[in-house]
């Protein structure tokens, strides 16, 4: 089993490039067909290979890789000592697939040609704490932790995820007081191009033209007055329109001022569909390969949808999880506690 694992994790390939379509669609339910249940494991982190092949990390310190051709899933354990490991956050290039854990010590892992993860970068300090992860291209990728020292924790890779340097806080904007990045669904960072965008739990979005290199930021009208509120999950459809949601998961039905959106490239956000559905969400995704209309947002409370940029959404289920990704305009992964499901869209 290993070695089918390895062997799939050298070939991955990924690719979503939207295009413009001019039908709007109209979705009113979604079928859910679980591929993974397991009730020792809270999946925060899932990505789509190839087109086709699903990745996944998770708690105790599993991860794993299914093909939908055979469905069969290649799931393994990573040790480190004799820590229990926590994963939220992943990410792959066109050869290689990561996983950072949360907590101290911070361990991030690459995938090699044997049937071993390698440790390409360790972090041990009181307060670490990784949150999500991605990647510009195959050489260069970035993860973004909780702030430590007065800054966000932002590693950068220039060498295809070899090696990783954080960045010193002198060139980093002040964070605020507790300001955190959320390690709700591995969505708080986007990147297009070089542009990266970075949503926090004091209701900032960090800005940068030139993948990382210089950073601004930007204050948004979310709800941030508790630790538990602010941005969850941000997505962009293009360099120019991008949405954000969040709220607070320690009051899930409250949907006052969780939803934010933009049409300038993140200079500027706008609040939207206020005190109405959705409530607290986990993370949004824009359905690919339409215009940059339709929306689907996801949490432990349900998933909902819009087709007007966000404007107004539609509760289309109860089901409960954390994180989806896409990958067509009807058909979606998503995971949460104990299980990952194929998820197929339906008007």
């Amino acid at each position: 089993m290993k070695h089918v694992l390895f062997v799939t994790i050298s070939v991955l390939l990924f690719s979503c490039n939207p295009k413009n379509q001019e039908k709007i669609i109209n979705f009113n339910k979604v079928e859910v067909e679980n591929i993974l249940q397991d009730s020792l494991l809270s999946i925060r982190a899932i990505e789509i290979l190839n087109n086709k092949n699903v990745a996944f990390a998770a708690n105790n310190s599993a991860y794993g890789f299914y093909n939908p051709k055979t469905k069969m899933w290649d799931i393994a354990i990573q040790k480190y000592n004799s820590l229990n490991l926590h994963f939220r956050a992943i990410a792959h290039t066109n050869k290689d697939f990561f996983m950072i854990t949360i907590e101290n010590p911070a361990l991030l892992f690459k995938s090699t040609d044997t049937e071993n993860m390698e440790l390409v970068y360790k972090e041990e300090s009181n307060g670490v704490f990784y949150d999500a992860m991605t990647f510009w291209n195959d050489n260069e990728g970035i993860a973004v932790g909780d702030s430590m020292n007065g800054c966000l924790s932002i590693i950068i890779t220039r060498d295809g995820g070899q090696t990783w340097k954080k960045i010193a806080c002198e060139n980093l904007p002040k964070s605020e007081t507790n300001e955190n990045a959320f390690a709700a669904s591995n969505t708080n960072i986007k990147t297009i191009g070089n542009k990266t965008w970075i949503a926090t739990s004091s209701g900032n979005v960090y800005y940068s033209k030139n993948k990382g290199v210089s950073w601004q930021v930007v204050k948004t009208p979310i709800i941030q007055n508790k630790e538990t509120e602010g941005i969850y999950s941000i997505d962009f459809y293009d360099e120019n329109n991008g949405f954000a949601i969040g709220g607070d998961y320690t009051k899930p039905k409250e949907n006052n001022s969780n939803k934010i959106k933009t049409t300038d490239g993140g200079k500027t956000w706008n609040l939207v569909a206020k005190n109405e559905t959705p409530n607290f969400r986990s993370c949004v995704q824009y359905i690919p390969n339409k215009k940059g209309k339709e929306l689907v947002a996801i949490g432990f409370n349900g998933i909902d949808f819009s087709n007007n940029a966000g404007e107004s959404w539609k509760h289309i289920s109860d089901e409960s999880f954390y994180t989806i990704r896409f990958l067509n305009d009807s058909t979606a992964y998503a995971s949460g506690a104990g299980r990952i499901s194929k998820l197929t869209f339906k008007e």
